[in-house]
């Protein structure tokens, strides 16, 4: 049996990576090294993302829960009106016949009154209340877009830096960079709104 030739594995090791680093090995680390940033930060705004639009959507449910309340309130309302104006309908029968009228329906049509304002300020302020949750799901809203463009931008980064890896283009790695950059800004931007 012929000898097998031997082969000095630790002087091909070293061949190949000196031609890695002759082909761009240090340019791939660097991109390798920033690509993973990329990705964290798009992990950071794509969370920001379903955080703000899940507390803008529970704001939305609870302005609709205080609307209902609200609708409640001026329901009351109207009832109490309706009661006040059978009182007035009982207490002009009484003078249509040339009668005094008992002083218990003047008394109740003031009573009704009254409780009409109570219930009246109650419904407001419910509809205040409504209102600001909803100015605060809007903006969270905003918030939510400007977190999810930057997720957006990142992916593309991504994306470019994956293709100045295969193709050991500088170029497009300094693009994938100035991608990644303004998904940083945005991000920043959208954190300090």
């Amino acid at each position: 049996m012929p000898e097998e030739p031997e082969i000095d594995l630790d002087k091909l090791h070293e061949e190949i990576h000196e031609e890695l680093e002759k082909e761009g090995g240090s340019l791939l680390r660097r991109i390798a090294l920033t690509t993973a940033l990329l990705a964290g930060f798009a992990a950071i705004a794509a969370l920001k993302a379903g955080a703000t639009v899940n507390e803008a959507l529970m704001l939305r449910t609870e302005a609709a829960r205080v609307q209902s309340e609200a609708s409640d309130q001026w329901a009351f309302y109207q009832a109490k009106g309706l009661k006040a104006a059978v009182e007035e309908a009982s207490r002009t029968s009484w003078l249509a016949i040339g009668k005094e009228p008992p002083p218990e329906y003047a008394e109740k049509m003031a009573r009704y009154a009254e409780e009409q304002k109570e219930i009246q300020k109650k419904a407001q302020e419910k509809e205040k209340d409504r209102d600001e949750k909803v100015a605060e799901s809007d903006h969270l809203l905003h918030s939510h877009h400007g977190f999810a463009n930057a997720v957006a931008i990142f992916q593309v980064a991504i994306a470019l830096g994956a293709v100045a890896a295969l193709t050991r283009n500088r170029a497009v790695w300094l693009g994938s960079l100035a991608l990644g950059v303004g998904g940083l800004v945005l991000l920043a931007t959208t954190i300090l709104r």
